[in-house]
């Protein structure tokens, strides 16, 4: 393929894949929504504030709010570390569990609803191609020292 022809392409590549990016970001509540938060630590156990925090990449004084509208409504409690103080970990309640896993499942639903016009051989292909974008991009561009990475 000609670089003329790959220049004219990559413009709607790039804007179909930020219009999905916009319709996964509103399935999951946002970038710091509180069912996000519940699904992020119904799938990650042991997560720490700092942690969550910079998976969401918003302010700590933003989280602290969030997490503090979460642990009021009985869905988390914030536990200290006893060997370091300075280290709070985040659970989910029984109740927060419950909320987590309806989130969960109505996002899981909606991702299902956005592939619905793909084959599962489209939606194969689709993953290899991401993939195969992604890990380009992390070879060069990120860093390798950063921090784990949280799912969900």
């Amino acid at each position: 393929m000609a670089d003329s022809e790959n220049r004219e392409l990559s413009g709607p590549i790039v804007h179909q894949i930020w219009n999905t990016t916009h319709i996964l970001r509103r399935i999951s509540d946002g970038r710091a929504g509180q069912k996000r938060i519940l699904t992020i630590l119904l799938r990650n156990e042991n997560v720490t504030q700092s942690e969550l925090t910079a998976h969401l990449g918003i302010q700590p004084g933003s989280a602290s709010e969030i997490l503090s509208k979460l642990e009021g409504a009985g869905l988390i409690r914030r536990v200290e570390n006893q060997s370091d103080r300075r280290t709070v970990r985040i659970e989910l309640t029984a109740r927060g569990r419950r909320e987590a896993e309806a989130a969960k499942a109505e996002k899981d639903d909606r991702k299902q609803e956005l592939l619905s016009p793909l084959s599962m051989e489209e939606q194969e292909q689709l993953l290899q191609l991401l993939e195969k974008m992604n890990t380009a991009w992390a070879e060069h561009h990120e860093d390798p020292e950063k921090g784990r990475r949280l799912r969900g």
